[in-house]
């Protein structure tokens, strides 16, 4: 039988503590929607009666197959728990799951809670012991325990002990300032597995880059619950992450978990939208770029097996491959970027579009964020694609006046026909003004332009060292509403590179609405 091991979120508890992030009510209703899709046991959804957001939460639960979990900590020193404000909010709460810290470092009881070791003791045993008597299931949360361990082990297995013996089901070990090393973890949870009657779980925090390590020792040491973050947000350096911990468990241990792990990557992106945050591309698994290919070598090796470089599938994690093509892609990836395209090709267009984009990169172009440039670049050579409108001339004027600099541009545009519109505008700075001339040029023969807007602008500098004459990249985000497309330019001007990623741009929507 498969070794089942279960999956506790705190991104709405613990994640939410990271700089920048506040979630609303509906915010985590519907977060808490996502987990449970997922198939995640437990989702700790924070400290009832904490703040007018939580309670209101707390008041009315969604309905969820895996368990909402109520935050909070043991009773106050010197306080039984029936007196204790804060335990009474977590029994009158709805969850039928309550999760508790307390201390188990002997250096935070000195210098924090001012108690001693018999007190601690005390506040563990009562408040687990309370919240059972009262209809509650119990995970304790051992803050500090490996540090705690490392200082006194004895203590610090006393304290979870004493919360098992008292009826907690879980007692999950904290690495709380996130600084313990794989190896040392492992043996103090194999230790703690072997000491305690409750079921060991691992919290993990990442100020040395190894939450998801450390919760990977842990479960090879007995551990059964991983405790972590979506996308790993969190206070400081954040949580383990649990978009690795989940399919390193599944894929690479062959352990079970009940996430489906197809809906890991949508999952990942929506709750980064909820949170307002950007995702790492690169984040393993579940980024933009963890399954993106650009060298031409491993290009050409994945097109023969995808094990040569990667290694896991992507769809696995329902993610997906992308082979970029820059002046380091072989053939066999530009062909394949074209039968992505659906772009009819023969080997002697694969060539002159290879020759075409490693010339173009060598003078500061790239290809890799600019789809709808480089769609347009293979169409050209490979279809002879026509450009549907030309600018015969345009100006650029700035004005300082009373009320600051004024931009405004004038722009010619001439369609296939050889009809001209000559149009001007104003402009919040010279390339919005350019921007919108050439929107209003260009609305006369191609009405699809009212719903193009641009929603990104880009520039690098490509050569410091030349200063004020460096050339510089432009990258050009649009939509029409529907869909979203990138172009580049590149020029030692700036208003140049803009109008050259504005006009890729403005034809690519054209194209498309034509399709």
């Amino acid at each position: 039988m498969t070794r089942r091991i279960s999956i506790f979120d705190t991104t709405l508890r613990d994640g939410s503590q990271r700089e920048g992030i506040t979630f609303s009510v509906e915010d985590k209703r519907e977060i808490i929607k996502l987990l449970d899709g997922l198939g995640f046991d437990f989702m700790e959804a924070g400290m009832p009666q904490s703040n007018p957001k939580d309670e209101e939460l707390f008041g009315s639960l969604p309905s969820t197959k895996g368990s909402v979990v109520a935050f909070g900590s043991t009773c106050h020193p010197n306080t039984r728990p029936q007196d204790d404000l804060w335990i009474e909010a977590l029994i009158s709460n709805s969850s039928d799951w309550v999760c508790i810290f307390g201390k188990t470092w002997r250096m935070q009881l000195e210098t924090v809670l001012k108690v001693n070791e018999e007190e601690n003791l005390r506040m563990v045993r009562e408040t687990v012991s309370f919240l059972r008597k009262n209809g509650k299931r119990v995970i304790f949360d051992a803050e500090h325990f490996f540090d705690g361990y490392r200082d006194d082990r004895d203590f610090a297995v006393n304290v979870v002990k004493a919360a098992s013996d008292a009826g907690a089901e879980w007692v999950c070990l904290c690495d709380t300032n996130g600084g313990s090393m794989p190896s040392f973890v492992y043996e103090a949870v194999k230790d703690v597995c072997a000491s305690v009657d409750a079921k060991v779980g691992i919290h993990a925090h990442n100020d040395s880059d190894l939450a998801v390590a450390c919760s990977i020792a842990a479960v090879e040491a007995g551990a059964d619950m991983v405790q972590g973050t979506m996308n790993g947000i969190g206070e400081r350096c954040g949580n383990a992450n649990l978009c690795s911990v989940v399919p390193d468990l599944m894929l690479k241990m062959g352990l079970e978990t009940g996430v489906d792990l197809t809906r890991l990557t949508t999952a990942s992106v929506a709750v980064a939208e909820i949170a307002n945050t950007r995702l790492n591309p690169s984040m393993p698994y579940v980024g933009s770029r963890a399954f993106t290919h650009k060298g031409g070598m491993h290009i050409d090796a994945l097109l023969k097996d995808s094990r040569t470089y990667e290694h896991v599938p992507p769809e696995a994690v329902g993610n997906h491959r992308v082979m970029v093509v820059s002046e380091l892609s072989g053939k066999a990836g530009v062909a394949r970027k074209m039968e992505e395209l659906d772009i009819p090709h023969t080997d002697d267009d694969v060539r002159k579009v290879l020759f075409t984009v490693k010339d173009m990169e060598s003078r500061g172009y790239q290809f890799e964020a600019a789809d709808a440039s480089l769609e347009l670049l293979m169409r050209r050579v490979c279809q002879n694609l026509e450009a549907p409108f030309s600018i015969p001339a345009f100006r650029v004027y700035m004005d300082e006046t009373s009320d600051g600099i004024k931009s405004e541009a004038s722009i010619k545009v001439r369609d296939n026909d050889g009809n001209i519109e000559h149009t001007a505008s104003d402009g919040d700075g010279p390339v919005d003004a350019l921007s919108n001339a050439l929107k209003k040029a260009m609305s006369k023969f191609f009405p699809v332009m009212d719903r193009i807007r641009l929603i990104d602008y880009k520039v690098r500098v490509l050569d410091e060292k030349a200063a004020t004459a460096a050339p510089v990249r432009v990258m050009i985000r649009c939509t029409d509403g529907e869909r979203q497309w990138s172009t580049v330019g590149v020029s030692t001007n700036v208003i140049e590179a803009s109008l050259t990623a504005l006009t890729d741009s403005m034809e690519y929507g054209i194209y498309v609405n034509r399709k």
